[in-house]
């Protein structure tokens, strides 16, 4: 057989190895997740300040304090007397500070205390015995806020010395050198009380008022009897033109020492005596007893943190506490 037959003869064979096997199934590609879009947007920032809540105050922010101060009596010679009816009312209708005592004896220094912070090293009712020092005013007027003591019985603004009904030794404004020596500054805020009806009348009374009624119905020379009503007629008057402003408040009653010498909270071991103290504002407990020991520096203290001002002299110890349960 030729060589052409025998190619024809294998033709169909090779072409039968040369045909490629069926192409094999694959698995399909499963489909790849999706991702949204970066943000365009920057986020928003939250400040510390929106996450962070603001404190609560340790005292109220009162708009006006007033302090109406009286003499020589113990705790427990006006608290239940009916000898002074309405000062008792008043103890248990508002906030009675039970464990408040003075510094010291006699009367001047115990105002100091209340002012400045400190006796200044004076042991008597002295009346050329003036202090270089600040005081509470020189502190409320870099605050921006007004000050005013009402005296009652003293003969004109910024008077120095004392009369028969007008006691020096209890205007603890005029020992301070830089009120008594700045004259406008001393006749504006220092002046008899009968200026108060006239700036209650105009809506001008000043953020701080201190009150010392004269020798008799501060309970120093006339029975107490004509206290009680003296002090009625002066919180009536008081009390409504506080509330009509609608603003916080806090007035203040208290007396400059007691008849003992009964101490607490850092002071001497023999100071001045327990004393009651009534404490009147909106933003105070009703019918609230606070046992809590206190004295003349700490109501310092706590005016100064009602106002954010420093602390003067001794409100600065640790002993000397802040009055702080009677708030709301």
């Amino acid at each position: 057989m030729s060589r052409f037959w025998k190619a024809l003869l294998l033709l169909p064979i090779l072409m039968s190895a040369c045909t490629p096997s069926a192409t094999p199934t694959l698995s399909p590609i499963p489909p790849q997740p999706t991702f949204p879009p970066p943000p365009t947007s920057t986020p928003t920032t939250v400040s510390v300040a929106e996450v962070t809540s603001t404190p609560e105050p340790l005292v109220p922010n009162f708009k006006h304090i007033v302090i109406v101060i009286f003499e020589n009596k113990e705790f427990g010679t006006v608290i239940g007397s009916q000898n002074m009816p309405y000062f008792n009312v008043l103890a248990q209708t508002n906030t009675l500070l039970t464990q408040y005592y003075a510094p010291t004896h006699p009367s001047l220094p115990n105002y100091l205390a209340l002012i400045g912070g400190d006796t200044f090293g004076i042991t008597s009712d002295c009346e050329d015995c003036f202090v270089d020092a600040t005081s509470l005013p020189d502190l409320i007027e870099k605050s921006g806020r007004t000050w005013r003591t009402y005296q009652q019985s003293m003969p004109s603004p910024c008077f120095v010395g004392s009369t028969a009904a007008y006691a020096q030794k209890h205007n603890p404004f005029i020992y301070f050198d830089p009120i008594r020596l700045d004259e406008e500054r001393c006749k504006r805020s220092i002046v008899p009380l009968e200026q108060l009806d006239l700036d209650l009348a105009e809506g001008t009374l000043p953020n701080f008022v201190f009150i010392t009624p004269n020798l008799c119905y501060s309970a120093h020379d006339c029975a107490i009897e004509l206290t009680d009503a003296w002090l009625s007629s002066l919180v009536g008057r008081l009390v409504p033109a506080l509330d009509a402003t609608a603003e916080p408040y806090l007035i203040v009653l208290t007396w400059d020492e007691g008849q003992g010498n009964h101490s607490c909270c850092g002071l001497p071991p023999e100071a001045g005596g327990r004393i009651a103290t009534i404490l009147i504002s909106p933003q105070a407990k009703s019918n609230f007893q606070d046992d809590t020991p206190y004295s003349h520096y700490s109501l310092l203290k706590t005016i100064a943190e009602a106002w954010g001002l420093p602390y003067l002299g001794h409100a600065k110890d640790d002993a000397t506490s802040l009055i702080l349960r009677p708030w709301k």
